[in-house]
């Protein structure tokens, strides 16, 4: 059974008021609230087992290293990676793609070709620029169709021998649209493109298979699923992480160091430069667990009511329109209403205690295709209530009476 109260008691923050109003936290596409079992697991770290990894004999760092570790361990066996040292931890997805674009900026030669979608966040956008600049490459783009999917016609045409990697979003950020991967990455295959995921926003809400998809890199955030910030993972098959030069030098990546030559350390250390983020680290694997314990299945069927139900209100509302018509979406509903921007509309249901993202959510060309400024986004997770969406249809009804 999916105990709603249950799981809704776990996370504190859901009990804080807004403008004295009860909480309706609709912004975890940009960030999830924390289960009690993951503030409890910070805390546990910086007050039992506070040291240094990887690097000293005395016991708090061996407890240290041992968490540490077991956290690399968890994730894999979540992804299903083939190897541990397949798994590097990194501050999230944005380090992890500007990882591996600042690596294949060394390997590609002018003229190839990398391949981008239009229903890119920015952070998977911008960093392939930055290698195309600074290998010669060329940038092309996989064009968007007016329910939000992508043109798969138009992808096949892009593919040719010159192309060495496709870089797209598992589920956009901006509209929930789920992406087709799995055809991505078997065609950028078929003509020997490397592929890289961007799992930001589907790994609240599913359990990605590294190994299934076949995708030679995968990144995601932790504070997307329930863990700290400042905390992410990037998946690379073992060969590309060791055809991949390090994107950082300092400590712990090194194997030997002298002022002629340095080399560098196995996986997962090469890319793992520096005193990490610890205590996130360990975490990231606690709320991990969490979520595996509430279950992914449950947690994504729950969500599909919720994202239907909310889609249902909200288009009783006249002049609402909703961006992203797709039949395969996860729990976002990016809309507009006529006549009214969309910050408007976010800054008056704020006052009613409901938090919801207004904005091109850094994905300005999707809001170039459709000719608007940016849209309101209500993202739910599976802590969220249709009762709460009832809450954010009154008020966005309320805006709209205001503002027109």
């Amino acid at each position: 059974m999916f105990d709603i109260q249950a799981i809704r008691a776990d996370f504190p923050i859901l009990k804080e008021k807004v403008n004295a109003k009860p909480l309706v936290y609709f912004d975890n596409g940009a960030t999830s609230q924390k289960p009690k079992v993951v503030l409890d697991a910070i805390q546990q770290y910086y007050t039992e087992i506070n040291a240094n990894i990887h690097r000293g004999v005395h016991t708090l760092s061996q407890l240290a290293t041992d968490a540490y570790e077991e956290s690399r361990f968890k994730i894999q066996k979540h992804i299903n990676a083939k190897h541990a040292h397949e798994v590097l931890f990194t501050s999230g997805t944005t380090f992890g793609i500007n990882l591996v674009a600042n690596g294949f900026a060394q390997l590609l030669q002018p003229g190839d070709e990398i391949i981008v979608s239009e229903l890119e966040h920015h952070s998977n956008i911008v960093p392939w620029q930055f290698a195309c600049q600074r290998s010669g490459a060329v940038l092309k783009v996989i064009p968007l169709k007016e329910n939000g999917e992508l043109n798969m016609e138009v992808y096949q045409q892009l593919l040719t021998n010159k192309t060495k990697l496709v870089a797209v979003n598992h589920i956009s950020n901006a509209l929930g649209v789920i992406n087709p991967i799995e055809f991505i990455i078997e065609k950028a295959h078929q003509i020997g493109a490397a592929v890289f995921i961007d799992g930001a926003q589907a790994t609240p809400h599913l359990k990605p298979d590294v190994q299934a998809l076949d995708c030679d890199f995968y990144a995601f955030s932790g504070h997307k699923i329930c863990g700290p910030t400042g905390t992410g993972i990037l998946y690379g098959k073992e060969a590309w992480l060791n055809a991949l030069p390090p994107y950082q030098g300092g400590g712990e990546m090194i194997k030997e160091v002298t002022f002629e030559e340095t080399t560098f350390a196995e996986l997962p250390h090469k890319f793992e430069a520096g005193t990490p983020n610890i205590a996130g680290g360990i975490v990231l694997g606690v709320a991990i667990d969490y979520l595996n314990q509430v279950g992914f299945d449950a947690i994504a069927a729950y969500e599909k009511e919720l994202l239907d139900y909310a889609t249902e209100q909200l288009l009783q509302i006249p002049g609402l329109r909703i961006y992203g018509n797709t039949e395969h979406k996860a729990s976002v509903v990016s809309f507009n209403i006529d006549g009214i921007h969309p910050y408007d509309i976010g800054a008056i249901v704020d006052k009613m205690g409901v938090a919801v993202r207004t904005g091109h959510h850094c994905a300005q060309p999707i809001m170039r295709y459709f000719n608007i400024p940016g849209t309101v986004r209500a993202s739910f997770m599976f802590y969220n209530t249709k009762e709460e969406i009832d809450v954010l249809v009154q008020a966005v009804k309320k805006a709209q009476t205001m503002l027109l």
